[in-house]
């Protein structure tokens, strides 16, 4: 059986596929933004929730990838961690 990995670096050969998942990218580092930060905030979802008035349904939808969190969504849930949002524009690197 191979792990995902694996499997990950054999579609990557594919170069429609890399094209996908590499636009995918930026959305995937949101989610793992969020996920990462509600946990060293050490709230659940369901705290967090309270906290900014977002439903805990939403938030769990965003922290899957099934949403598209507007800029103000993020600053919300951002406050309610006690943090702030940055965004970086930064250099393509070739690969």
């Amino acid at each position: 059986m191979t792990n995902f990995n694996e499997l990950l670096a054999e579609q990557m050969k594919d170069p429609a596929f890399k094209a996908e998942w590499d636009a995918l990218d930026p959305e995937f580092s949101v989610i793992e933004a969020m996920l990462k930060a509600r946990k060293e905030s050490g709230l659940t979802q369901k705290q967090l929730s309270e906290r900014t008035g977002i439903a805990q349904t939403d938030i769990s939808k965003l922290e899957r990838g099934n949403g598209n969190p507007s800029l103000r969504t993020l600053q919300r849930l951002a406050a309610g961690m006690g943090m702030k949002v940055k965004i970086e524009f930064v250099p393509v690197t070739a690969k």
